[in-house]
C-alpha cells in the first residue's frame, strides 16, 4: 500500500508535482510624471489690445465713480439741512430751507411710466417685425432705420411735441378723460375739462401724458434693438421644429422666439426705462413745471429732476446748486439700479433659454 502524502498547501502539491512556477522578476516602477507648467506669452499687438481694453474699461468705471463722488460732495450741505425730509417735501425754496423731491421724484416716474405703456408694444412689434416677418433684404434697411431714430436729437423731438403732437394729442385726451370712457379712473379724471371752450383745452396741455408720448419714441429704438437681438437668437432647429408639428408663424413666434427671448423684452424694457428716467430737454420743453403731486395724468402740470435741474440751474445759489446736485444724486442713483439690473438681465438672458 502507497505510502500517504499530506499535503497542507497549494505550493506542497506544485513542489511535490515539480511544476512550482518561477518567481516573477521584479518589475521596475514608474516614476510619476512631473507636471509641467503652461507659460502664456502675449506677443506684442495682443499685450497691446489687452492694455487698451483693461484701459477703457477701468476709464469708463473711474468716471461713473467719479460722478458719484462729485456729486455726493457737492450735495452734502443740502442733505444735511433737508434730511430724510428731501424725499418727501413737495415745494422747493432752498432759500428758507423748504425743499424737496416728492413732487419732481413723482412727476419723473409718472413720465417714464406712461413712456413704457407707448414704447414697449411699439418697440415689441417692431422687433419681431424686423426678425421674423420681413424678407431678408428688407431686414437690414428696416434696421438701420430704426437706429438711426436714436442719433434725432432730444430738442428735435420736444419741438414736435410742442407744435405738433400736443395740439392733435388734446382730443384723444379729452375723449379718456370723459365719465363714460375712462375718466371713472381717477388718474385719468382731469379737473375742469367739463368746462367748454379754451379752458377746456387748456386743461390738457403741458401733461404727464403727452410728454411720456414724446419720451416714448426717444427710448423705442434702444429698446427695438434689445429685443430683436433677442429674438434672432432663437434657435432655428426649435423653429423648424415648430413648422414641421403644424404650427402657424405665429404660432412658432408664440412657442418659441416669445419665450426665448424673454430675457431681451425684460432687459429692452428696463433699458428704455432708464433712459426715460433721465431725459431732460424734450421734457423741458413740453411739461408746465408744478411742485405738487399730480395724480391726473391727462391734466396740465407736472414735474421731472432733470427738467427741475435745467430750470433752476442758472439762477441757483451757492445752497441752491447743493439742492440741485442732490436731486441729481437720487437721480443718479435710480438709472444706476434700473440700468444694472437690466444689464444683469440681458447677460443672463443670452447664456440660454428655454421655450414652451
Amino acid at each position: 500500500m502507497a505510502e500517504e502524502t499530506e499535503f497542507q498547501t497549494i505550493e506542497d502539491v506544485l513542489v511535490a508535482n515539480e511544476r512550482l512556477p518561477e518567481p516573477e522578476a521584479e518589475k521596475p516602477q514608474k516614476l510619476a510624471p512631473e507636471r509641467r507648467s503652461i507659460i502664456t506669452r502675449w506677443s506684442g499687438p495682443d499685450a497691446a489690445f489687452r492694455g487698451f481694453a483693461y484701459a477703457a474699461g477701468g476709464t469708463t468705471v473711474a468716471i461713473m465713480l467719479a460722478v458719484g463722488l462729485f456729486l455726493s460732495i457737492r450735495a452734502g450741505d443740502a442733505l444735511s439741512v433737508a434730511g430724510f425730509g428731501f424725499l418727501t417735501e413737495q415745494a422747493w425754496s432752498p432759500e428758507t430751507d423748504t425743499f424737496g423731491i416728492a413732487a419732481v421724484l413723482f412727476g419723473t416716474v409718472t413720465i417714464a411710466l406712461v413712456a413704457m405703456a407707448f414704447s414697449v408694444p411699439l418697440a415689441l412689434g417692431t422687433a419681431l417685425l424686423i426678425s421674423e416677418i420681413v424678407p431678408p433684404k428688407m431686414r437690414a434697411f428696416l434696421t438701420s432705420l430704426v437706429d438711426l431714430m436714436a442719433a434725432v436729437p432730444s430738442v428735435v423731438f420736444g419741438l414736435w411735441g410742442l407744435f405738433f403732437l400736443q395740439e392733435a394729442i388734446i382730443p384723444v385726451a379729452r375723449w379718456i378723460s370723459e365719465p363714460a370712457h375712462f375718466g371713472w379712473i381717477p388718474i385719468f379724471a382731469v379737473d375742469g375739462a367739463s368746462q367748454a371752450g379754451v379752458t377746456d383745452a387748456s386743461a390738457f396741455t403741458s401733461s404727464a401724458f403727452i410728454a411720456g408720448i414724446v419720451v416714448a419714441l426717444m427710448v423705442v429704438p434702444i429698446q427695438t434693438s434689445v429685443m430683436r437681438e433677442s429674438f434672432s437668437q432663437a434657435p432655428p432647429g426649435e423653429r423648424e421644429g415648430a413648422y414641421a408639428l403644424g404650427s402657424s408663424r405665429w404660432g412658432m413666434i408664440r412657442a418659441v422666439v416669445l419665450p426665448f427671448g424673454r430675457g431681451g423684452i425684460i432687459g429692452g424694457t428696463m433699458l428704455g426705462l432708464g433712459r426715460a428716467l433721465g431725459e431732460t430737454i424734450a421734457v423741458y420743453m413740453i411739461i408746465s413745471p408744478i411742485f405738487t403731486i399730480n395724480w391726473h395724468i391727462l391734466q396740465t402740470g407736472t414735474n421731472s429732476v432733470s427738467a427741475l435741474i435745467a430750470l433752476r440751474y442758472g439762477e441757483a445759489s451757492e445752497f441752491g446748486l447743493s439742492a440741485l446736485m442732490a436731486a441729481g444724486l437720487v437721480l443718479f442713483v435710480m438709472t444706476l439700479i434700473v440700468n444694472f439690473t437690466a444689464s444683469s438681465i440681458v447677460a443672463r438672458s443670452r447664456s440660454g433659454a428655454e421655450s414652451d
